[in-house]
């Protein structure tokens, strides 16, 4: 019998075992594990489509749906004819990254302000990215949650503690990254942070401290994660972002053995890291013996499409993941999580130790129970509808009043991309933004996040703002561009 004709067995799952709800989440997860052990290899087919949802008694569309998911991770191929087949995987490779590494001048090390001095002044709608909807915070769930840490607190819990974080934290952020981001982790695993900022900072001084210089980032991306990395003795070397996400092939041959990427949902593009692309990537990792930083940015909100899981659940030797509430809960939480290779696991941990002797004890706890209750989960549920319906207010808006431009990054995340493909290399974005403020809307020039020359476009944050705010920004934009 062929290997795509045996079905269920083949893969080994048992129909006994599948949960009476979200069957393509257990089913997709059932055949990559069956990837990442090893049981199965590079070019083997699996079961046809109809086959397996008959042996499993479920709808072909659960199945179809599930390998779609694979195949957007780049573990499987689909092609007409030859069926599904697995595209394979990284070899495990545990070595330790030599020290030296070719430099590019001298890095910058002082932070520069994220915003020009003229435009200090507060706008009376302001759409800068990543600021998430402070006025939605589960004050009630929280506040609950407090009492009952505080019920049940240790005197030993209150103390300085861990400083990778509390155990009880780090065990349910172990389980919740396991079914939300599909990532390989015990809690051990897990540093808790004070955001992805202190994340990429505990890195960057791990890699300067290894002889590390320059690190390749996204271009455009976030510019106040390459101020990080600079203040921290880390020159960015950009690489293109394209519509498949980061051009991978720009990473062979340029000595760099450091990346920082946002794949899932890229800052400010919103494109997702296309699978050709995680492969290369992944191979370039292996290959250099390189780090790669995943900033899973805005990864709970999801519209239109089905997340991707995790660049560090098929290389968990060569990825560092970090992760925050700041946009599900609030910045001033300052609760993130870090999950890096084993290698740099005990550097880390004490680099943390040092730094602050350890996150702030109660707001762990009270995160844990709100996880632990499902407090958390049902709260990103109120939020992603409510901001699905401000990104559809804003999105008609634009749509309205500005025609011409092009939107993106529109099926996940909290902020719009719209750039001007004719005006390009007839207007200054930056000029465009102050004429903009000028109406009272505050909105990011994309030049900001660029580092070499690129279309014009405006980077729009939609979190904080209600659908007729949203409405009358986009009237104001529309006649400030126009007018």
């Amino acid at each position: 019998m062929s290997e795509a004709g045996r079905g269920a067995d083949f893969l080994q799952l048992s129909p006994a075992a599948a949960p009476a709800r979200g069957l393509t989440s257990w089913l997709a997860d059932g055949i990559r594990a069956a990837i990442i052990d090893g049981r199965l290899g590079t070019g083997t087919s699996l079961p046809a489509t109809r086959l397996l949802a008959d042996d499993l008694g479920v709808s072909r569309g659960v199945v179809v749906e599930a390998y779609q998911r694979l195949a957007d991770e780049g573990l499987v191929n689909a092609r007409p004819g030859t069926g599904t087949k697995v595209s394979g995987l990284l070899p495990r490779n545990s070595a330790r990254p030599a020290s030296g590494e070719p430099a590019s001048g001298e890095p910058a090390r002082a932070m520069p302000s994220l915003l020009p001095q003229p435009w200090r002044a507060r706008a009376e709608l302001d759409l800068s990215p990543g600021v998430p909807d402070l006025s939605g915070f589960p004050r009630g769930a929280w506040l609950r949650a407090e009492r009952s840490v505080l019920d049940r607190a240790s005197v030993t819990e209150l103390g300085y503690g861990d400083p990778r974080g509390n155990q009880s934290l780090r065990r349910e952020l172990a389980g919740w990254l396991t079914r939300t981001r599909g990532l390989r982790a015990a809690p051990d695993d897990i540093i808790v942070v004070s955001g992805v900022a202190q994340a990429l900072a505990l890195l960057a001084q791990w890699l300067n401290a290894h002889g590390h210089t320059r690190i390749a980032v996204e271009d455009p991306g976030s510019l106040g994660s390459r101020e990080e990395l600079a203040y921290w003795g880390l020159a960015p070397a950009p690489v293109p972002v394209d519509e498949h996400g980061l051009q991978t092939r720009c990473l062979a041959g340029s000595g760099l053995r450091a990346a920082l990427l946002t794949p899932a949902h890229q800052f400010p593009t919103g494109v997702v890291l296309a699978p050709e692309r995680r492969r290369e990537l992944l191979d370039w990792a292996v290959a250099a013996d390189a780090l790669i930083i995943e900033d899973d940015y805005d990864a709970e909100y999801r519209y239109d499409r089905a997340p991707v899981p995790a660049l560090q659940t098929a290389a968990p030797g060569h990825v560092a993941y970090a992760g925050t509430t700041s946009k599900t809960l609030a910045p001033g939480m300052r609760l993130g999580w870090l999950v890096p290779p084993a290698r740099l696991h005990a550097d880390l941990v004490q680099a943390k130790h040092a730094a602050d002797l350890g996150s702030p004890a109660l707001p762990q706890l009270v995160l844990a129970r709100l996880i632990a209750t499902g407090e958390l989960e049902q709260h990103i549920r109120t939020v992603r509808k409510r901001q699905r319906t401000r990104r559809d207010a804003l999105l008609g808006a634009l749509r309205e009043h500005l025609p011409e431009a092009r939107v993106q990054g529109i099926p996940a995340g909290l902020h719009l991309l719209i750039t001007f493909p004719d005006r390009a290399g007839t207007v200054d974005d930056v000029d465009l933004a102050e004429r903009i403020h000028r109406a009272g809307v505050l909105v990011h020039p994309l030049s900001w996040h660029r580092q070499r020359p690129g279309p014009p476009g405006l980077v729009l944050g939609y979190a904080a703002h209600t659908p007729d705010q949203l409405r009358e920004a986009a009237r104001r934009i529309a006649r400030a561009l126009t007018g």
